[in-house]
């Protein structure tokens, strides 16, 4: 079971990949047609403004399909086979989901509970309504994007390769399953008319205590968002509350973006015109935690192994800062020290808290380049305060992290990296620090320039070969595949020599740490397989 959980949450991140460009290009648009910010140019009408809405305008599109995304991308992740079809097949029954939930509560609406009369184009917020492609229905957000998309998964995953007789052979492959998603989604149609109506009204609840809960909320969320990264459940965490209702209509991120222009010409306190921002954080855990990590590695390192650690912790911090991806670290203290995870949970969670403390909220989910596109520079004007607060306190913490990890690294002797037996390699490295330290001999399995089939390869051989692989897919930095013996698998160092930063081993279920480059080495990874099946 809990493999099923991790490869879905897993496959959530396929979608959620795409907010942060957006995210950045709204952000800029925003600043662009603010008067305070670039002068007269942005009046209203002027060409300049009407240039940057235009961009505006398109960078609302994932925020404003969210769902549509959802349908279409859990597909790419979680179908064993013909996964564009299977992304086909979920769109078109979750646009029949709508339909029928249109119609139910064009002629029952009253019956269910619902003012289905409400003109939504003038007012959709508090109505508990939506226009999804072009269609008024009931505004079950990600949410019911994600179980429709899950149902459709399961009905491709049994039936799409059902032989039918002869005579029925056109109604085989996706078209049986969307048949089959048709009549399916006639009651989970009107089960979803009855039941969401008071879900709304509980998420109404929710989003209260939430807000009102202040920072004991906050401390909890930021403990769990960061504590269940190596489960893979973090994302089960923090989508509802930045791409769900949680606690603010649409999320966090799209109310945000939502109301920044408004925002950068307020004075009155972040924090009282957006308390819903301390849901959204943990940003902040990928910018300045790394720092004083990083120097706590190198001085704790043998003198000798200075200068090839400073070598793997320079790209690493650098990732980790600017892009937000802290797993070469995080997974650094499950395999030499978990205690060290558990205190950085602890400290990532205390840290966001005591930002919270001091008034500062916003859409921080990202590294620094999201993160001051979307806070720092359209709203410095005003708020230059608060964000000199938020760098000092973060300062402060990188020098909490320094001294604190320093003293349990050389307390407890903990193995990380430079520490290791002088005939050990650092275990923190990426695969280009690889190649440059064996060379780049060697007979390669593929002409592809970046070496995604080389590692590929090497890591099917070393999971035991393509008839030892049961299924697979990808987060953001991990191929997650479930084999059919475990024992066939073989230690850590075979995977390290494609590249990997390391390997979390759960039974059958095994997470391959590959880095940004794992979509590609996935479907490398995959083609491989069919290659080996035929």
């Amino acid at each position: 079971m809990m493999q099923k959980i991790q490869r879905f949450g897993g496959a959530m991140f396929t979608p959620v990949l795409l907010f942060t460009f957006a995210g950045i290009v709204l952000a800029i648009s925003i600043m662009m047609t603010n008067p305070l910010i670039v002068g007269g140019i942005a009046e209203p009408g002027t060409f300049w403004t009407q240039i940057w809405t235009m961009i505006e305008n398109g960078g609302w599109t994932v925020f404003n399909q969210m769902e549509l995304l959802f349908v279409v991308g859990l597909p790419l992740g979680l179908a064993k086979q013909a996964n564009g079809r299977a992304a086909m097949e979920s769109l078109i029954t979750y646009l029949t989901f709508n339909y029928f939930i249109n119609s139910i509560l064009t002629f029952w609406g009253k019956t269910f509970g619902v003012n289905f009369a409400i003109d939504i184009s003038k007012q959709s917020a508090g109505t508990g309504l939506k226009m999804i492609a072009s269609t008024k229905t009931l505004d079950t957000s990600i949410l019911g994007a994600i179980v429709i998309s899950a149902i459709v998964v399961w009905i491709h995953n049994r039936y799409f390769e059902k032989k039918l007789p002869e005579f029925l052979g056109v109604f085989q492959g996706s078209a049986f399953v969307v048949i089959i998603g048709f009549v399916v989604m006639i009651p989970m149609a009107f089960l979803t008319c009855l039941v969401w109506p008071n879900v709304q009204r509980g998420i109404s609840s929710m989003q209260y205590f939430m807000i009102h809960s202040g920072f004991i909320g906050v401390w909890i969320y930021a403990f769990l968002e960061r504590v269940l990264i190596p489960t893979g459940l973090h994302h089960f965490v923090y989508i509802p509350f930045t791409l769900g209702d949680a606690v603010a209509p649409g999320g966090t991120i799209k109310y945000w973006l939502q109301h920044l222009g408004e925002f950068s010409q307020s004075t009155k306190p972040l924090k009282e015109l957006f308390p819903q921002g301390g849901f959204d954080l943990f940003g902040n855990d990928k910018i300045f935690p790394p720092v004083g990590i990083a120097a706590a590695f190198y001085v704790t390192a043998k003198k000798e192994k200075r200068k090839k650690v400073l070598a793997l912790l320079i790209p690493a911090a650098l990732t980790a800062i600017l892009a937000g991806i802290t797993e070469p670290f995080e997974f650094t203290f499950l395999f030499v020290a978990p205690v060290l995870f558990i205190i950085h949970a602890i400290l990532c969670a205390t840290m966001e808290t005591t930002m919270y403390l001091f008034g500062v909220v916003g859409d921080m989910g990202d590294g620094l380049i999201s993160l001051a596109s979307k806070n720092w520079l359209p709203l410095f004007r005003n708020y230059w305060p608060t964000y000199l607060t938020q760098i000092i306190i973060g300062l402060i913490f990188i020098v909490i992290y320094f001294i604190l990890f320093r003293y349990l690294i050389l307390k407890f002797n903990l193995p990380t990296p430079g520490r290791e037996a002088d005939d050990e390699e650092a275990k923190l490295y990426s695969k280009a620090d690889y190649k440059k330290k064996v060379g780049d001999g060697g007979e390669k399995t593929s002409g592809d320039a970046n070496g995604y089939t080389e590692a590929a390869a090497i890591y099917l051989d070393a999971l035991g070969g393509f008839d030892n692989i049961q299924d697979v897919t990808n987060c953001a930095t991990r191929l997650r595949v479930t084999v059919k013996d475990e024992h066939l698998v073989q230690p850590d160092g075979a995977f390290k020599a494609g590249g990997a930063h390391g390997v979390v081993r759960h039974g059958k279920a095994f997470q391959v740490i590959v880095g940004l480059s794992v979509p590609q080495v996935r479907e490398a990874f995959e083609s491989l397989i069919k290659e080996g099946i035929k």
